[in-house]
């Protein structure tokens, strides 16, 4: 049976930038949750320090996915969405964009509120944005964690609603972002 041509789909580069940080998302709950039942010491630091690194790397994607995006609207969602669905996956993305970029910021702000440096692979470090602080640091690691909930769940919801496109709908909402999938023609 001959699969249907995909009427729109993600670019090449799109589809990239989505996988590599949906990657780096995991990793960053992987870390995290690894580092927080370590007592502190050396490994812990080292996480901790792979996680911030991730982070940045994060929130530099999420610069270059904006500025895609802009350039190269994403597909039209299907005509037979309802418009509850239409506002929860508008909903969702707009969602994912500003924690792509409020979560290593509160991360990063967080670092500087306790004087430690930020550093990119150990390759530079960031400049602290804050001078040490420790109410700041606590209000911003509360903030961070509780983002760091918010984002789980939308990823949840996000992957949750992909599958029902796929397997409820049978519609290509899933394949329109997978690579290799379908024909590349607009």
């Amino acid at each position: 049976m001959q699969q249907p041509v995909l009427k729109a789909r993600y670019t090449a580069v799109a589809q990239l930038l989505h996988w590599v940080i949906a990657g780096l998302i995991a990793t960053q709950f992987a870390l995290a949750w690894t580092a927080d039942d370590l007592p502190l010491g050396m490994h812990k630091l080292a996480l901790l320090a792979r996680h911030k690194s991730f982070g940045m790397t994060v929130l530099m994607l999420a610069v270059l996915r904006v500025i895609w995006r802009l350039a190269h609207p994403p597909p039209a969602l299907p005509g037979d969405m309802t418009s509850i669905e239409r506002v929860l996956a508008k909903t969702t993305h707009t969602a994912f964009y500003v924690l792509l970029f409020v979560m290593p910021i509160t991360g990063w702000l967080m670092s500087s509120a306790k004087n430690y440096s930020v550093s990119w692979f150990h390759l530079f470090t960031w400049p602290n944005l804050l001078a040490p602080n420790e109410t700041a640091f606590k209000y911003l690691k509360s903030t961070h964690d509780y983002l760091s909930d918010v984002l789980l769940a939308v990823v949840v919801l996000h992957i949750l609603a992909a599958l029902k496109h796929h397997f409820w709908n049978k519609d290509d909402v899933l394949k329109r972002m997978l690579p290799f999938t379908g024909d590349r023609k607009p």
